[in-house]
């Protein structure tokens, strides 16, 4: 029979020194602030085999539980701006844009699907990508999902 996952939330001051370390080492090697594996786990000052032993059950609440994807519609008009005003508005939220597709426009439109993660509080945050519609050349929006 598998073993089931059992998650558990807990302040890193109780847990073993190795769990905030291998966390510190996914950071460096996401950030692209070590090269290697093995120069993050020097730097975080843990070893390989605990990296390994640990890396598939250590996660950071942060990173997993309180970030929010959201994925939008839009519909813009084919003037030159529009979409860059639109990701310039979502940077100023400070929205982690995960994935952008465009289409070729016809008639004078294109839509635009954008996958981002929001870090804020989700209801103030979808409150606020509601105000897009205002940008100019923003023709529609539509929140798909948000997670």
């Amino acid at each position: 029979m598998a073993k089931k996952s059992r998650l558990i939330v807990a302040d890193a001051d109780i847990l073993p020194e190795v769990f905030s370390k291998v966390l510190d080492v996914k950071r460096l090697i996401m950030c692209k602030d070590e090269k290697s594996l093995a120069s993050a786990c020097k730097r975080a000052g843990i070893s390989r085999s605990a990296y390994y032993k640990y890396k598939d059950s250590v996660f950071s609440y942060e990173e997993l539980f309180t970030r929010k994807i959201v994925n939008m519609y839009l519909l813009l008009s084919d003037s030159p701006g529009v979409l860059s005003n639109t990701l310039a508005f979502l940077h100023s939220m400070k929205a982690n844009i995960l994935t952008v597709n465009q289409s070729i426009p016809v008639d004078g439109v294109a839509t635009v699907n954008i996958s981002l993660r929001l870090i804020d509080d989700e209801d103030k945050e979808l409150e606020k990508l509601n105000s897009i519609r205002e940008l100019g050349g923003v023709l529609e929006l539509r929140i798909i999902s948000a997670e």
